[in-house]
């Protein structure tokens, strides 16, 4: 398999060389892709400011950096982050319990390395892609821009906004094999000289092979722009998003496998395993220029979130009797956030070198409630928390009851975080480049346990450098070095472990190391290859003494990543990613003795998408997607085997702005376990799948 994306590799390579030369032979009308909508023009975007909070060619940022644009998320229909990521060197998306959006970039596992617009969106639960102008993955450790954690890398998510000059409507609507319908909406209004609306909004109702799973989702986004005199601009945005669906955790493992049983098993009570979020969010983005050398960016997102799931799952293997044992719990959380950035961006020659200066701030509250209520099954004999079912009852276990008991937890947490940083990235003649910054980060937690009737608080002081130098042998070329540190306090992702023993621990760091370079072959083709070595200390261990904590643990993560992202010809479009990677435990945890590899984290994946437009009106598209075998958990006793997938996807244009898309997934109907959350919970692939789509635009 290595060989054949390493063949595809070279035959991409070799007709890029060509493309200038196709181009000019193909009759301009013909060779045009046709895209409807205010979709983006291609797979590629030459600058992003996510990644420095200034707006910098990709060229000349110092980091591995996957952008999937709109067009890309649209051809091959990925609605997900879990399918997204599928795509992306260096990146797994994991099973997340079955009701959440959780990341293994770089080997380091996160359910809150979240953002939208740059801006912290951190609790546990499945984003909807109806309103993106893109979805940009940065790697490596990211807490100079975007704060605690980040260790491996961030996932921003970059909405839609306001056209303050044109009006265009746009609606899409998907049915697919397995009963699936879902509609979107796309409505751009000017309503004056320099004011504009925008309304996105989508309805899906959903099922897949799982026997007994369903989805309902739904979300609306309307937004309002306004010209700033001519020197920026203000979006003012809210969404509210609804989701409801089964809560399904997979199948569990045998002998160090997952278990042979069919991939629609469903393990618990399809009436109780549901998991509900509704998120109210407010949004306000301005940017004015003050003069032509400063710069004026401000951001301010409340958000609501209201989240519960209450599960039976697998809780053991399925046994040499043809048991499995399950378990069951409720798991509600309300969190309300408040962030507010403010930024200052200076540019001016010092010494003959131009420098482009950065100062800002960022100010947050974070306050959270959440509670584990364990279920029990008092059928079976009082006070019962495991239940045996084998695979003909497992979608009928006996009934749960969910009250107060042994491990439960309730508590309160509030964050105050309060941030400065600055700055600058020099240009040198038009050869070197330089960037360093640094963070200082005051995060405060107060943790009320309320089952206990305790208060634990911590204040972490946060500092967390980056730097880079960029040499640039050619305009359209360059070559990169980068050093990043992250830091993420003892609570965890989502401050819900902190007590006494750990209030007295130092946060965990990552310390990420990087070369690479980047070369634009044509103006509309770009490859990229890094090279990375990642630490991560400060892992939790058991003390000496019963019952205490102490900081022993370290992981490694290194590898290569390679990436080929645009347009080779008029006509194909490609976007190609390869990974090579190794994670491991260097130091005895808790949960692992040093030499052990970190889960899910494939040793080789490679994946590759192209889109060819074969004629004016037609056009197909073709993936090859491959994952090493990775484990299901850390204990490295259950391996998930390697696959390999074929998608493809066939694009008519029916009449003028009027487009119809038929993917299928799976095309050969391969069977795989792409994620797992635990030894005893994997995924099923999705058989053969096709969805067709009808895309409209005016």
């Amino acid at each position: 398999m290595r060989s054949l994306f390493l063949a595809s590799a070279a035959l991409l390579a070799s007709a890029s060389a060509h493309a200038a030369t196709l181009d000019e032979a193909l009759d301009a009308e013909a060779a045009t892709i046709v895209v409807t909508g205010q979709r983006d023009a291609g797979y590629r975007i030459d600058s992003l400011s996510s990644a420095t909070r200034t707006d910098t060619p990709l060229l000349d940022v110092p980091q591995a950096i996957t952008i999937l644009t709109r067009q890309r998320l649209d051809d091959q229909a990925i609605l997900s982050i879990q399918d997204a990521m599928r795509f992306v060197p260096g990146a797994v998306g994991a099973q997340g319990e079955g009701n959440r959006d959780q990341i293994v970039l770089r080997g380091n596992n996160s359910t809150a390395d979240f953002f939208v617009d740059g801006v912290r969106d951190d609790v546990q639960y499945y984003r909807d892609f109806y309103n993106l102008a893109r979805l940009e993955i940065l790697k490596g450790s990211n807490a100079m821009i975007f704060g605690r954690g980040g260790g491996g890398g961030v996932i921003n998510r970059v909405t839609k906004t306001p056209d303050l000059a044109s009006h265009f409507v746009a609606v899409d609507a998907a049915v697919d094999t397995w009963g699936s319908w879902r509609v979107a909406g796309d409505i751009n209004q000017p309503l004056a000289n320099g004011i504009g609306a925008r309304l996105n909004g989508f309805y899906e109702e959903a099922s897949n092979h799982r026997d007994f799973y369903g989805l309902t989702r739904w979300a609306v986004n309307p937004t309002l722009g306004l010209d700033l005199g001519g020197r920026g601009n203000l979006v003012l945005g809210y969404e509210h998003a609804s989701d409801d669906r089964t809560a399904d955790r997979g199948i569990p493992s045998q002998n160090g496998r997952p278990a042979p049983v069919s991939r629609n098993l469903f393990i618990g009570d399809p009436a109780l395993n549901r998991a509900t979020v509704n998120v109210d969010a407010l949004t306000l983005a301005a940017d004015y220029r003050l003069s032509d050398t400063v710069a004026l960016r401000h951001r301010t997102r409340w958000a609501d979130y209201d989240k519960v799931y209450t599960n039976i799952y697998a809780a053991t293997a399925l046994g040499a009797d043809g048991r499995i044992g399950v378990e069951a719990y409720r798991d509600p959380t309300r969190r309300r956030n408040l962030f507010s950035q403010t930024d200052l961006n200076w540019k001016t020659d010092i010494a003959g070198a131009e420098n482009q200066f950065l100062i800002g701030a960022e100010f947050g509250r974070q306050v959270s409630r959440n509670q584990r209520i364990n279920g029990f099954f008092d059928g079976i004999a009082p006070g019962t928390v495991r239940a045996f079912v084998t695979p003909a009852t497992a979608s009928a276990p006996p009934p749960a009851t969910f009250r107060a008991g042994p491990g439960n937890r309730s508590i309160r947490a509030q964050a105050d975080i309060a941030a400065v940083f600055v700055q600058d990235q020099v240009k040198i003649g038009d050869a070197i480049e330089l960037i360093g910054g640094i963070r200082y980060d005051r995060f405060e937690l107060t943790l009320d346990n309320r089952l206990a009737g305790t208060r634990v608080a911590r204040v972490d002081h946060l500092w967390s450098p980056r730097a880079g130098v960029v040499v640039k042998p050619a305009p359209n070329a360059s070559l990169y070095a980068s050093f990043s540190r992250s830091y993420l306090p003892q609570s965890g992702d989502q401050f819900t472990s902190l007590d006494a023993s750990l209030a007295a621990l130092e946060p965990e760091g990552f310390l990420n190391r990087e070369i690479g370079a980047k070369w634009d072959i044509t103006p509309t083709l770009n490859v990229t290859i890094a090279a990375y070595l990642l630490d991560r200390t400060n892992t939790r261990a058991p003390g000496n003494v019963a019952g205490t904590i102490e900081l022993t643990g370290r992981q490694r993560s290194k590898g290569i990543e390679l990436g080929l992202d645009g347009q080779i010809t008029k006509w194909w479009q490609v976007q190609a990613g390869m990974a090579v990677q190794d994670a491991r435990i260097t130091s005895t945890t808790s949960a692992a003795p040093a030499g052990r590899h970190v889960p899910l984290v494939p040793e080789f994946q490679a994946s590759l998408w192209q889109r060819f437009q074969i004629a004016e009106p037609v056009g197909v598209g073709l993936g090859i997607l491959h994952q090493g075998a990775s484990f299901a958990g850390i204990s490295n006793s259950v391996r998930l085997p390697a696959y390999t997938r074929f998608d493809g996807a066939l694009f008519v244009t029916l009449a003028k702005g009027v487009q119809a898309q038929l993917n299928v997934e799976n095309l050969f109907n391969t069977a795989y376990f792409p994620t797992a959350h635990t030894d005893n919970n994997i995924s099923t692939g999705t058989p053969r799948t096709a969805r067709l789509t009808i895309r409209t635009a005016f």
